[in-house]
């Protein structure tokens, strides 16, 4: 953990971001006192649950057919 005054953070913000993304945490600090954590936004990763949407698409019959000649000249040029 590093601490810093309120000056060092302000002009070194894009370097402390990137510290703190690399996972350390910095402390600010005014007059040599603490007053705020810098840490990273740790978002939680869901668990994946099998056949959770099962039943809520359907493939088509046709879905390997060839595409129409209309659709297939908005592809070319």
């Amino acid at each position: 953990m590093r601490t810093v005054n309120i000056h060092e953070a302000k002009t070194q913000f894009s370097k402390l971001i990137a510290r703190v993304e690399e996972g350390e945490e910095i402390v600010i600090a005014r007059d040599g006192t603490p007053v705020a954590r810098l840490v990273a936004i740790r978002q939680p990763i869901a668990k994946r649950i099998p056949g959770r949407d099962r039943g809520l698409f359907s493939t088509p019959e046709d879905f390997d057919a060839p595409m129409p000649e209309s659709a297939l000249s908005d592809f070319e040029s």
